[in-house]
């Protein structure tokens, strides 16, 4: 029986509250079986401290098989603050470039587009995840004059952008479904770093010929997800964009308590990350009324990553039976159940 070691950063707001519901999931498999490690990274941690992480806690983490994370943001510290100390050194160090984020619409859930029915929506975004709009690189200038200066540069590189938009087409072969990859840039307003993007996709795609591909300008392209969401199987972005879309694509399924997302190190050299997408919901703090589906969802994202594809599979099938049955759910898909109760209904049909 396989046995892993999971690294476990529950966060801020209502991510501890998730991570339990995710960990009970986990916890009802017959196999494979595990043990988490709750790491203490937290805004709090940073009021004590002054550091999101503490020195040579990176060092700790990558002897794990896999991070499982909550969430991070707090309505007292800047959201930059918390992204650059936090969650992006972590993408950084374990090399976590491929952020991949599936948009689907379950049975039983409305989705706010009309005319569309479970199964409609059934999409992934991959979203470049170390490099792009969010490396970091820039400054500014004369701060707090009238003369002020802030620059802020995108960084694309050959490496990084080829290996993110060679990985969306192994996953549309991986997934079978439409076979198509849909690259979204704005090459018309940067002429380089999306001029580039735009040839480096045009190279890999002679790579693939079984594969059909789209271009597309991310303005046309959140359009798009609106208008025609069932046109797109697996769409890859620059970190920015791919961020943008898959808030899109989250709420086109119904809630953004049932979007997963994973941050992976396709190597396996280094841990991959696991996380809800809804971040830290501030709204939401202490009622139990946050909606845990899309961090169990990403509690199977992690386990097939790990080679369980069965496990996995048994997950995804109880989330779809709860959904569709309509009778456990929390508020954000119509229900009046708690993060407790959809979790122990969860573990139930585990079990």
């Amino acid at each position: 029986m396989s046995h892993y070691n999971i690294a476990v950063i529950s966060g801020d707001g209502v991510g501890p509250e998730v991570i339990n519901e995710g960990k009970k999931a986990l916890q009802a498999l017959s196999a494979p079986t595990f043990t988490f490690t709750d790491f203490g990274w937290s805004s709090d941690y940073y009021r004590q401290t002054g550091r999101f992480i503490p020195e040579g806690g990176l060092d700790e983490v990558a002897n794990y098989d896999a991070i499982f994370f909550g969430a991070v943001g707090d309505a007292e510290i800047q959201d930059h603050i918390t992204l650059n100390n936090l969650i992006l050194p972590i993408r950084r160090r374990f090399d976590q470039y491929a952020c991949v984020r599936p948009g689907y619409l379950y049975d039983g859930v409305q989705s706010p587009l009309v005319g569309k029915s479970g199964g409609d929506i059934d999409l992934v975004v991959l979203r470049e995840n170390t490099e792009g709009e969010y490396a970091d690189v820039g400054g500014r200038l004369y701060q707090h004059t009238n003369q002020e200066v802030a620059v802020q540069t995108a960084v694309f590189t050959r490496h990084g952008t080829e290996r993110i938009i060679r990985y969306a087409f192994e996953e549309a072969r991986r997934r079978q479904k439409k076979n198509k990859v849909t690259s979204i840039t704005k090459s018309n307003a940067q002429g380089y770093s999306m001029v580039f993007w735009d040839e480096v996709f045009q190279e890999v795609e002679k790579d693939y010929p079984d594969i059909e591909t789209e271009s597309l300008l991310i303005d046309a392209a959140a359009m798009d997800f609106v208008r025609r969401p069932e046109d797109f199987d697996v769409v890859v972005a620059s970190n920015l964009f791919g961020d943008i879309l898959t808030d899109i694509s989250a709420v086109i399924i119904g809630s953004m308590g049932l979007a997963p997302s994973a941050n992976l190190n396709p190597s396996r050299q280094s841990p991959s990350m696991f996380e809800p997408v809804h971040g830290s919901a501030f709204e939401l703090i202490g009622k139990g009324l946050v909606n845990p589906l899309a961090t169990i969802l990403a509690a199977a994202m992690m386990i097939e990553f790990l080679g369980e594809s069965d496990a996995g599979a048994l997950i995804r099938q109880a989330v779809a039976d709860n959904i569709r049955e309509n009778k456990i759910r929390t508020p954000d898909i119509g229900g009046a159940s708690s993060t407790t109760e959809v979790g122990d209904d969860i573990v139930r049909r585990i079990g």
